[in-house]
């Protein structure tokens, strides 16, 4: 009788933790979007007014805005500078193994780190990017004081940060392409570009993808970047939407609306995933 209780005790660890540390606390988020509490003063229950209240928030429209603007940007560029560096990492160079270690350096290093690096190159007076435009004879740029530049050189940042890790699946998804469709194609004598778009882009679909997912995830998670560099101004231009989530909560002590706005953009986000994998099965 005693030996049936033993798988119980070896999965019991897991699942006190999981029912700890996830569903306590995702069960508590659920009952808190139907409640007002400032977590000093007693919850008080008001329905629906919570949700009532997110469909009428327009900052918070602004907020996932900005983090579609932001996805827009990242996504494609993170793809398309990941792959070309892939891609020519993959060819005989040479300190290839340099190389390979310079670019996933960035990946390892504290985000708050590079975010205030970064922050030391956009700034407009003495930043090294404006004294580089200076000096061919372009007018500096606001990188992070205009509105419209600033979650384009957040982009650009996040996209130098994480590209190491990107560039390494590419690596793994080149790999496994068949020489012998590159030889095949070549007795065919087909260029360069003929055999990266009719070979590598298709045997690798299943790689671009996966990075397509990972960077949807990581983009809608984006908070240090704004936080850190500019509080997500000027002007809201770069409130993104988990830090607006995390102002409502940490700030403004409106946890109930927190809890609220996070369920609902957690389930904007499935829901564009559930249609990027839709729309890459057709492909197949």
């Amino acid at each position: 009788m005693k030996k049936k209780f033993v798988p119980y005790l070896f999965v019991a660890p897991y699942i006190i933790h999981f029912l700890l540390f996830v569903g306590f606390p995702v069960g508590f988020s659920i009952y808190l979007t139907f409640h007002d509490w400032n977590i000093i003063s007693p919850m008080e229950f008001i329905g629906l007014a919570n949700y009532e209240r997110l469909f009428n928030d327009t900052l918070f429209w602004k907020s996932l805005k900005n983090t579609l603007i932001f996805l827009l940007i990242h996504i494609p560029l993170q793809i398309i500078v990941a792959l070309f560096l892939a891609e020519l990492l993959t060819q005989k160079i040479k300190l290839k193994n340099f190389f390979r270690a310079s670019y996933f350096m960035p990946v390892v290093v504290s985000g708050v780190v590079i975010t205030i690096l970064w922050q030391q190159l956009y700034g407009f007076e003495s930043g090294l990017l404006n004294r580089l435009l200076t000096y061919i004879g372009i007018k500096k740029i606001g990188w992070l004081t205009d509105p419209n530049w600033a979650m384009p050189s957040i982009a650009i940042m996040a996209t130098w940060k994480n590209v190491g890790l990107y560039i390494v699946l590419f690596l793994v998804g080149l790999q496994t392409i068949p020489q012998q469709y590159y030889e095949a194609a070549e007795l065919e004598g087909a260029t360069h570009l003929q055999k990266f778009f009719k070979i590598t882009l298709p045997m690798i679909n299943p790689t671009i993808f996966m990075v397509v997912i990972l960077s949807t995830i990581g983009g809608f998670s984006l908070f240090i970047e704004p936080y850190v560099m500019t509080g997500g101004g000027p002007l809201n231009s770069t409130l993104s939407a988990v830090l607006y989530i995390y102002k409502q909560g940490f700030f403004y002590y409106h946890m109930g609306y927190a809890a609220t706005l996070g369920f609902f953009f957690a389930f904007i986000i499935l829901l564009v995933v559930f249609i990027q994998k839709k729309f890459v099965e057709r492909e197949y």
